[in-house]
């Protein structure tokens, strides 16, 4: 008597197409993270009606030094 060995694991197919799809999902959430760190990024001169520049002139300086409130080497700007 000779019994059916079919088999009643997952297919390739299937595993394969279940580690593309962890993978996009390991990619969005890289992307998103990454994203998110920059949205702080500014607010404070904002908060202050105010906008990132390069330079100011004298009467529309905000902060007292670059990078005070902007990320770099920026100027937080707005008429005083």
């Amino acid at each position: 008597m000779i019994r059916s060995r079919k088999g009643q694991g997952l297919s390739i197919n299937t595993i394969i197409i279940a580690a593309i799809g962890i993978l996009v999902l390991v990619i969005l959430a890289l992307l998103v993270a990454r994203s998110g760190s920059h949205v702080s990024d500014n607010t404070e001169c904002i908060k202050k009606a105010a906008v990132c520049q390069k330079t100011c002139d004298e009467d529309k300086q905000v902060s007292t030094y670059a990078g005070e409130f902007c990320t770099g080497s920026l100027w937080c700007c707005r008429p005083v």
